[in-house]
């Protein structure tokens, strides 16, 4: 076995053992043995809301952008997920998986067609994968996101076929969703998470590209463009009948910020949904609450055969929009880590057939219902 197919067999394996207890420890039945928080309305507090929450179920911290490479933007995605499993809390074993780490690193290559994409997984405590809870700093088999005392994002992404360092700038203070950083995700209290972004964010990036054939690395390349960071996180899944969610953060060109999603069910209709425009100011802009989400067009996987919409209008009673993709194939295979496929893309935000901004689509739960 080659190695580096052993190193993708032994991650997958120890990443499911991992989710199950051991031989001779402590049984439970049910995630209802388990207690997680609830997320409630409170006031998010920086810098300790820049860190981690380990008492919660599911927390990600997710940085999506478009990279200026002349005719031919690039787009990325960086993501790293905490979860806390499981297993009982007073098992005094520091090999216990009571938190693990995934994450997520993708280029979409408009000359290649397909994107570029990595993925790790293990459980904290080992050296090297950690998270911090009084600021961003997470570390996982190399991989890094950290925040530093000036408020810039630091990342380095060693990936099997890339190598991606990136600098990113906030040009403001996070802008909390929903009420004050509570977001609803359904219509109970119970369906909630605490959910902050930094939209505009400011990046420089070092990319260096390995060859597919001669496997020689290409001379770094020095680029600059713009991102989109979320940080969320919470202990309830999705809503009876919910199968999966569609997500847009866009930087619009005009120095405002747009997001939304909605979630949905096996039909493709709209069960709930959030609407964030704000302008360059940061403050939100009323007439521009909410849309409709109307799917167009269809694009299947090559691989997974799963069938995602080509891109979506955005419709108010008065206007509307178009997201059109940066190229159709953006699906990443994420079996090796958090299981399953999911579309995460580059896209243009079109008024009236002109882009107004740019940003990221995330389409969840289109091959079978998302499990968190």
């Amino acid at each position: 076995m080659k190695s580096h197919a052993r190193r993708s067999w032994l991650k997958q394996v120890l990443a499911l053992s991992a989710l199950q207890p051991l031989a001779g420890w402590p049984a439970f039945a049910s995630d209802e043995a388990t207690h997680y928080p609830v997320v409630a309305p409170r006031s998010l507090v920086f810098p300790r809301d820049f860190g981690a929450h380990p008492d919660f179920r599911t927390e990600w911290w997710y940085l999506t952008g478009w990279l200026d490479s002349g005719p031919q933007p690039i787009g990325f995605q960086v993501t790293f997920f905490r979860s806390r499993t499981r297993h009982p809390g007073d098992n005094p074993s520091r090999f216990a998986p009571q938190q693990l780490m995934f994450a997520h690193a993708a280029l979409a290559l408009t000359n290649e067609g397909r994107l570029r994409h990595s993925q790790t997984s293990a459980r904290v405590g080992p050296a090297g994968v950690s998270f911090d809870t009084a600021d961003t700093a997470l570390q996982l088999s190399g991989w890094t996101l950290k925040r530093t005392p000036n408020d810039r994002y630091d990342i380095f992404i060693p990936a099997d076929d890339f190598t991606l360092t990136i600098q990113a700038t906030p040009a403001s203070p996070p802008v909390l969703l929903g009420e004050s950083g509570y977001s609803l995700k359904g219509p109970s209290a119970a369906l909630a998470s605490y959910y902050y972004s930094r939209p505009q964010m400011a990046v420089q990036a070092t990319l260096t590209l390995k060859d597919r054939i001669s496997e020689n690395r290409s001379a770094p390349q020095n680029l600059s463009g713009s991102a989109w960071f979320d940080h969320e996180w919470s202990s309830s899944l999705l809503m009876d009948g919910a199968v999966g969610w569609d997500w847009i953060g866009i930087n619009l060109f005009d120095g405002g910020s747009l997001m939304g999603f909605r979630i949905r069910d096996a039909a493709g209709q709209t069960l709930f949904s959030e609407w964030d425009w704000r302008d360059a100011q940061g403050h939100r802009i009323p007439a521009k609450a909410n849309a409709d989400w109307v799917p167009f067009g269809r694009w299947r996987s090559p691989r997974s055969l799963i069938v995602y919409p080509e891109g979506f209008t955005l419709k108010t009673p008065d206007q509307q929009w178009q997201l059109k993709t940066l190229m159709a194939d953006q699906e990443v295979d994420a079996r090796a880590s958090t299981g399953g496929f999911y579309y995460e893309g580059g896209v243009e935000l079109l008024e009236n057939g002109q882009a107004i901004g740019r940003g990221y689509l995330e389409l969840t739960g289109y091959g079978e219902p998302l499990r968190l």
